[in-house]
Parts: structure tokens; C-alpha cells; sequence
């Protein structure tokens, strides 16, 4: 991300600092092998992530939003599906969803949790509801509990979009280990992320894995055999390398990020702005959402000062033009967030300057 000359923090940097050159090694340990999909560094990477998350498997795939719908397919959940998801997410949750065939149908979220409701979840199930995939927004887990729950009633997959929450926790369970299988994505900006797309799906069911192998490969059982009509969605040689050697450096990443979040929660005080609580001690903060009724005049007032904000998200889901054939129903909780929410600069490299002199500047903002 480009900052502009008056930007004193920038939102977030993508430039290897720690990790610069264990990136070149293994970008130029590619190069010299000459082999650039479904490689060694593939089997390597899903074998050694799996084992950081605690699955049995690992796929690595296109991005996370293949690992969705690559997992969707798997599972022959298809045209005539529903599917319940969040509101409040990147909208390619719910684009996966589509592009499986299925139907995403939006149940409201938590009002402080910012994740699905169960309440919500369970008033959302119809004869038609094969899924639940619920989102660990922003780096914390869903209500996985109650959510668990609610698909034993009713006999539902449980897939979770991690896609936000490298090696985040529900009640001390690694996502992505919960239900029957975990998306994650490792788009540049993600806690671990790659120098371009990529995803994995994570699952302990073997069958699973194998058909999501042969899927994400246009359904080959070998070359040139194709036994299923699959798609074109493989996690390259280049960025399973960089993702290997990115992965020894996320335990600390991890506790960096929580330690500025923990900064802000100290030194964020200001009786207009509210902070999320954290819900789960394994929270990885992927974001640092507040909320705001005056979200719009507080990024104003930031940007004055040469800190750089975003938004995550501005539109809910349900009300995205692409979304309009889901015919979704109203989720004002969401509505409301969206109109308030403001992500902070959250990342390994930000100094406890810095973070102080964002949550000093919040403090003095008065609308």
C-alpha cells in the first residue's frame, strides 16, 4: 500500500521487513528447480500448515474464496442449497456460496460480537439449509459453541471462512478444525499472506481432501483423466514457498498484533467510540474494528493527522447489487455497523509510538 507524502502511519505495509530474506531464498530456491505448480513446495506447505492449525489436511488452492466454493462442491451442496452466512464480511463469503450454485441466506449478527448469531442462525434454517458457514470476523472466532449446536439439531455442515484468523482459537480449538472443513486466505494483507492470491482448505475428513485435490485440478484424476467437471484453482510453487517461509514468523506476528491491541484497549479512551469486546483469549486480530456514530468526521479527523484508516466493510452483503438474486432478508445489526465501523492500523511492524499516537488522536476527537 502506497502511503501519500502527508501519511505519517500508513494503514498497513506489505513490505518484507524481518522476513526479506528467507522470501528471496526461497523465491530464487523456485526459480533454480524451473518447477511453478503442484510441486514440492505445494506438498511441503500444506503438510507443515496443516500441522500449525491442527488438521489432518491441508489443500492449498487459488484463494480463499476457491477454498469456499471448491469446499462446497465437495460436498455436493449445490443448485437448490441454502447456505446461512454473515452479513458482515468481504463479500466473497457469500459470492463463494453463488459460484458452488447454492443460495447464501443472511442471518443478523451479534451486536457486540460483530460475528453470526445463533439466534439468527437457527431462525434462518429452512427444509432447504445444507450449511452453515459462519465468518471469524476481523481475527476472532464465531459463537463455534452454539453455532455446533444449532447444525446437530439440524443435521448441517459446519465449513468455516478462517480466512481472517490464522491460528485463532474458539474456546482454545484452532479454526478451521471445528467444522468439517476451515477456508483460509493468504491474499497479501492476511496475518499470513503470500505475494499475490492463494488459499487452503483444512479438514481431517481424507475423502474430503481428495476429492478437494482432484477439484481444485479440473477434476484429473491423472493428466489428461478428468473424472468430474473440476476448476483451474491451484496454490502456485512461488507462493507456497513464500508462505513457508512466512509461517515460522506467525506465532510472533501473532503476539505483536495482540500486543498493540491491547495498547489500543489501554489508551483508546474516548466515550464516542466503542471498542469491540474481545470474546476469546485467541483472538489474532486480524483487523482492530471501533464503532463510531460519527465514523465519517472521526476518519476525517485521523486523516488530519496523517493516520490512515479503512473500512471494513462500508455495504453489508445482503445489499450488494451482486447479492440481489439471494433475495435477502433485513439485518439492521449489520446495516448499523457497516454505517459505523472504522478499522484502525494494526500490523507486526507499527511501533508502540505509533499505536500510542493513534489512540491519542482518537482521544481528542470530538464530533
Amino acid at each position: 500500500m502506497t502511503a501519500s507524502s502527508r501519511t505519517r502511519i500508513p494503514f498497513n505495509t506489505l513490505v518484507p521487513v524481518d522476513d526479506r530474506r528467507v522470501i528471496a531464498s526461497a523465491i530464487d530456491r523456485v526459480i533454480a528447480r524451473g518447477w511453478f505448480v503442484l510441486g514440492p513446495e505445494v506438498d511441503a506447505f500444506e503438510q507443515e500448515f496443516a500441522a500449525a492449525i491442527g488438521a489432518g489436511y491441508a489443500v492449498g488452492v487459488g484463494s480463499g474464496t476457491d477454498a469456499i466454493a471448491l469446499t462446497l462442491r465437495a460436498l455436493d451442496i449445490g443448485p437448490g442449497d441454502e447456505v446461512v452466512t454473515t452479513p458482515l464480511s468481504a463479500a466473497y463469503s457469500a459470492l463463494a456460496i453463488v459460484m458452488a450454485g447454492a443460495r447464501p441466506i443472511f442471518a443478523d449478527i451479534h451486536p457486540d460480537r460483530l460475528t453470526l448469531d445463533p439466534a439468527a442462525t437457527e431462525a434462518a434454517v429452512t427444509s432447504r439449509t445444507r450449511a452453515i458457514l459462519p465468518v471469524h470476523l476481523y481475527g476472532q472466532a464465531a459463537d463455534m459453541r452454539a453455532l455446533e449446536a444449532i447444525a446437530a439439531r439440524h443435521h448441517l455442515a459446519i465449513i468455516e471462512d478462517a480466512c481472517q484468523a490464522h491460528l485463532a482459537t474458539a474456546e482454545g480449538r484452532s479454526v478451521g478444525t471445528i467444522g468439517i472443513a476451515g477456508a483460509f486466505s493468504f491474499y497479501p494483507t492476511k496475518n499470513l499472506g503470500a505475494l499475490g492470491d492463494g488459499g487452503a482448505v483444512t479438514t481431517s475428513d481424507r475423502q474430503l481432501a481428495d476429492r478437494i485435490r482432484r477439484l481444485r485440478n479440473g477434476g484429473q484424476t491423472s493428466r489428461y483423466h478428468h473424472q468430474e467437471p473440476g476448476a483451474n484453482s491451484r496454490l502456485d510453487e512461488l507462493q507456497a514457498a513464500v508462505l513457508r517461509a512466512r509461517l515460522p514468523f506467525l506465532h510472533r506476528w501473532t503476539e505483536r498484533r495482540r500486543s498493540i491491541a491491547a495498547r489500543y484497549r489501554r489508551e483508546l479512551l474516548n466515550p464516542r467510540i466503542t471498542v469491540p469486546p474481545a470474546y476469546d483469549e485467541g483472538h489474532v486480530y486480524h483487523l482492530f474494528p471501533v464503532l463510531c456514530p460519527a465514523r465519517d468526521s472521526l476518519q476525517r479527523h485521523l486523516k488530519a493527522e496523517g493516520i490512515e484508516t479503512l473500512i471494513h466493510y462500508p455495504v453489508p452483503i445482503p445489499r450488494q447489487p451482486a447479492l440481489a438474486a439471494a433475495a435477502p432478508g433485513e439485518c439492521p445489526i449489520a446495516d448499523r455497523v457497516c454505517a459505523q465501523v472504522l478499522s484502525l492500523p494494526i500490523y507486526p511492524s507499527l511501533t508502540d509510538e505509533d499505536a500510542s499516537f493513534v489512540a491519542s488522536t482518537m482521544a481528542t476527537f470530538q464530533d
